[in-house]
């Protein structure tokens, strides 16, 4: 069985600490997975979202509360 292209992205981000950087400074999920796109990786904005408080390939997601949001929107 093949990894997705978020497991992918994941294991890259896991192992590369300039895309580290660039992760931790995207203010929003879509920004990250505009990152993922740059690097090969279809991945989606509400697919990282789904996967808020969980953990693969070594990395943690981990979902921002913004005020003004609304609870439960993306889960």
């Amino acid at each position: 069985m093949g990894t997705t292209p978020l497991q992918g992205f994941l294991r890259r981000l896991g192992k590369d600490p300039v895309l580290q950087v660039k992760v931790q400074a995207a203010a929003t999920a879509d920004e990250v997975a505009l990152l993922a796109q740059e690097y090969g990786y279809e991945i989606s904005g509400s697919d990282l979202l789904q996967l808020s408080g969980q953990s693969m390939d070594g990395v943690r997601i981990s979902r921002i509360d913004h005020p003004g949001e609304y609870p439960g929107r993306y889960y």
